[in-house]
């Protein structure tokens, strides 16, 4: 019975960081396409850039983590999107770039992934 109830702590316990990270992804989201509407000189566009990079160095941290328990092929391939991510924020952040859609796009297929 205790195990039972341990076991099942564990799965919402998995669910529920799932669903936090899905947030984060929504959040970062909208801060990007704010970003977008305002213009990458903008407030918002720091405020969104700064998020992604947040974000994201979280993530691949703790994705290069060998207690992570995913995959190790979709702890690279999500590793190399990060890794992506944070340099397409750098080159908008420079002015070397404006693409925010393409970040937006990104961000909400690894939102939607987290189902």
């Amino acid at each position: 019975m205790y195990q039972m109830s341990y076991a099942e702590t564990l799965e919402d316990s998995s669910y529920d960081r799932r669903g936090q990270e899905r947030e984060l992804f929504s959040l970062v989201i909208a801060q990007l396409q704010a970003a977008q509407e305002h213009g990458s000189a903008s407030g918002e566009a720091a405020q969104a850039l700064t998020s992604v990079h947040r974000l994201w160095s979280i993530l691949i941290d703790d994705l290069g983590s060998p207690e992570n328990a995913l995959p190790t092929e979709l702890r690279a391939d999500l590793i190399s999107i990060g890794i992506w991510c944070v340099k397409q924020a750098d080159l908008i952040r420079t002015g070397d770039s404006d693409d925010f859609q393409g970040l937006i796009e990104i961000n909400q297929l690894v939102r939607d992934g987290l189902s």
